[in-house]
Parts: C-alpha cells; sequence; structure tokens
C-alpha cells in the first residue's frame, strides 16, 4: 500500500469502526429501519436488478449479525419492482412512502434517479419533519450533483464524468489505441457518456480517430449484429461504450459472433451476462472497466465478503459501492441516534469513511457525490493468486491502474439548499 494511503486507511478504520458502535436502546427498538430498493426486477433489465437485491440483502444481514443499528434495530431492504418505466418508479416511491418507508435507494437508469430526486425534494419541501431520503448507488448523470442537486440525494457510485476521466486518462499511454468507435444507450446517461468520451478524447489524445459515434435504444436491441457490423467496416481498433445490463451482454454476444476482436473500455462490463458473454468473444483482457472495486484486487476483508456472498447467494459482487453505502447508512443512524433521514442526513454530509476495498471515501458536502479511489481493470483467464472468477467462466477481473480518490475530483456547480 502506498505511504500515503496507510494514514488514510488509519482514518477511514476509525470511522468505519463507528458503524457497529452500539448507542443507547431506543423506544422504537424491534422495528426494522426499512429501505425501499426501487429497480427493474421484471423485464429485459430484470436480471440486473435482481443480482442487485442480492446484494443489498447481503450487505444488511452483515450489518444486521454485527448488531443492526440503536442498539439492535435490523435494516430490511423492502424490492420495488419500477419495470424501468419512469412514471411507474414514482408510483414505486410513492407507494413505499404510504408503506411507511423514508429511505429511498435506487440505481438503474438516470432518468428514474432525476425523477425520484426531484420527487423527494418536492415531498420533503411539502411534508416537514417526515422527510425522505434518496440513496442513489447506480444513476451516474453529473447532472445530478450539478443542476439539479439535492441535499436529500446522496450518490455513492463515480459519476459519468469522473469515470471518463478515468478512461481517457489510461488511454493516454496506449498508443496502440489509434481508432475509436463511440456506441452508447441513448437517453441521458448514454448521451452523457458520448459527450464526455469526444470532449476528453480531444483534450488527451486528440490524435485518436472517432471512426463511429452511434446511440441505440435503451434495452430495445434484442440483435447487436448490425450495429458490430458497423463497428467492424470502420475499421475501429476501440470501443467506448457506457452500456448496461442486457444491452451490454448483447453487444460483447454479437462481436462474439462476428470474430471482431477491439478493445472495449466500458462503465459497466461485469454486470448479470457480461462476462460470459466476454468469454465466449475470447476478448481476453481487452474488456476494461472503470469503478470503485473488484473481486481480485488484494484486500482480505473484502475476499472475505465476497466468499460469502457467494456462497450464500451465488452471484458476485456487483456493487462494492452498495457496500459503503448501506455501512455509511448504519454509521450515520447511529452517530444521529435516529433513523430519522433529518437527523441521519446531517451526519452523512460531508462524512468520511473506510471504503470497502481499502482508503478512504469521502462524501462530499458541496454536491453529496461520494469522492473514492477508482480502479481500472481488464478481464480475463485467473492469473497466478487470484481467487475469484465471475460467472463460472475461469476468467476474472484484474486491476490495470488505479486512481487515487484525490485525482477523481472534479468541480461540481451544485447550490446546495439545506434545510433549516
Amino acid at each position: 500500500m502506498p505511504k500515503t494511503l496507510l494514514g488514510l486507511a488509519a482514518i477511514g478504520l476509525a470511522a468505519g469502526a463507528s458503524i457497529f458502535a452500539m448507542p443507547q436502546k431506543s423506544d422504537a427498538q424491534g422495528a426494522p429501519v426499512r429501505i425501499a430498493y426501487v429497480d427493474p426486477l421484471s423485464g429485459p433489465m430484470a436480471g440486473i436488478g435482481d443480482t442487485g437485491l442480492k446484494n443489498f440483502q447481503y450487505i444488511l444481514e452483515e450489518i444486521n449479525a454485527k448488531g443492526g443499528v440503536l442498539g439492535g434495530r435490523k435494516l430490511e431492504i423492502v424490492p420495488y419492482d419500477n419495470k424501468l418505466n419512469a412514471q411507474e418508479t414514482i408510483v414505486q416511491v410513492q407507494k413505499a412512502i404510504d408503506d411507511g418507508i423514508r429511505i429511498i435507494t435506487q440505481g438503474n437508469g438516470t432518468a428514474f434517479a432525476i425523477a425520484i430526486s426531484e420527487f423527494v425534494t418536492k415531498y420533503n419541501e411539502r411534508n416537514p419533519g417526515k422527510e425522505v431520503v434518496y440513496l442513489n448507488y447506480a444513476a451516474v448523470d453529473p447532472i445530478l450533483t450539478n443542476a439539479k442537486c439535492s441535499y436529500w440525494h446522496f450518490r455513492w457510485d463515480a459519476n459519468t464524468e469522473q469515470k471518463m476521466a478515468a478512461i481517457t486518462n489510461f488511454l493516454q499511454n496506449r498508443k496502440d489505441v489509434k481508432k475509436m468507435y463511440l456506441i452508447n444507450q441513448d437517453y441521458a446517461f448514454g448521451q452523457g457518456v458520448r459527450d464526455l468520451a469526444v470532449k476528453m478524447l480531444k483534450e488527451k489524445r486528440s490524435d485518436i480517430e472517432i471512426v463511429g459515434n452511434e446511440l441505440h435504444p435503451l434495452a430495445k436491441v434484442t440483435d447487436f449484429s448490425p450495429y458490430i457490423a458497423k463497428i467492424k467496416a470502420s475499421g475501429a481498433d476501440s470501443v467506448i461504450t457506457g452500456n448496461w445490463g442486457s444491452d451490454m451482454a448483447l453487444l460483447v454476444k454479437a462481436a462474439a459472433d462476428a470474430g471482431l476482436q477491439v478493445n472495449f473500455f466500458t462503465f459497466y462490463a461485469g454486470g448479470t451476462g457480461g462476462p460470459t458473454a466476454i468469454k465466449q468473444a475470447n476478448l481476453s483482457d481487452r474488456v476494461y472497466a472503470v469503478g470503485e472495486g473488484f473481486a481480485n484486487i488484494d484486500h482480505k476483508p473484502a475476499h472475505a465478503f465476497e466468499k460469502g456472498l457467494r456462497a450464500k447467494y451465488g452471484v458476485s459482487l456487483f456493487y462494492p459501492r452498495g457496500v459503503n453505502q448501506m455501512r455509511m447508512l448504519a454509521a450515520a443512524i447511529n452517530q444521529a441516534k435516529s433513523d430519522d433521514p433529518k437527523k441521519f442526513a446531517a451526519v452523512l454530509h460531508g462524512m468520511k469513511f473506510e471504503v470497502f476495498n481499502g482508503g478512504e471515501g469521502t462524501m462530499r458536502a458541496d454536491d453529496h457525490q461520494f469522492i473514492q479511489p477508482l480502479y481500472m481493470a481488464s478481464f480475463g483467464p485467473l492469473k497466478a493468486g487470484q481467487e475469484f472468477d465471475e460467472e463460472k467462466t475461469g476468467w476474472g477481473w484484474t486491476i490495470a491502474g488505479k486512481i487515487d480518490a484525490k485525482d477523481t475530483l472534479v468541480p461540481t456547480t451544485c447550490k446546495m439548499n439545506k434545510p433549516s
């Protein structure tokens, strides 16, 4: 571990230790603190939603096994199926609130995230004393921590700008990359990935020629072979894509069918079906992903967690940030001595914490964007000493680069209205 991180880890250990600090028992002891999980549990993205739900169930089981919160109360995740539909998302959030739940978590789909953030903010304005908080674990449009920031929204995933900065920094040392094809989902997130890729490649690798730039409908394409044919015809040696869920897996599957051998620089190649498709395409160490953690990072506590999750639910940890989110929530509730969102949100605001794969993270008070170390990883046959493959392929993630938290900072235009 670099010397600078040793000090940070020590700070983080101190912060992390407060997760399981046992405050005095409250009058509400016995009732679980419920968290509404609002994500797709049916339709083409159900696999992503279901795996995420299992991730969160295991995370809460770990916290509960160590005492829960507020002197023995358990945390409970309650699923609500938004069917990957914006209108249904708000219906489900309202249903959760009607059920008495005041903590919402969601991650899949920026448009839905914006809708939730705006709904929660307006709800809280109309209902003082009954505030609801939104914990965002994966919707990464920068607008949520800039023009549309809200005091009641907290994001644990790195935003699109941070991730694209990591990818393009990585590309500065990849002189073999000369022709890039951009393919993304046609909605706010995908458009953001596209625009940032064009901007940052021009700034950092102006010699890379963008030979294709295409958007496709979100979760509507069942056969990506026409898109792959275009990539092949363009002469691209690499692809940047923010595709996630079935759109990522089907894209790589079509590449396998066509025998396309290019590099993929991605945000979410590790989602359901992605690793299997990469193995089938025989793209050994040619698919890269940026993220806050990967299973084979040498950090023993994370390995123990990963083993436990796989043994119980048969899935890998999609969301190290989900662990950070829930452990910080538990710590904030305990520190506030209350599950009232207004009280524990004040603790999360600016909170420092030891992150899942080691090192320190900070929930930036300016915009509620979590600042944390990021990694670039490639997917290929397991290397000597690596324990974890993905989807029983015999292939796993290998770290290709690390970006310290301080180097992931991007400015914010957020003008946050704090409650009085």
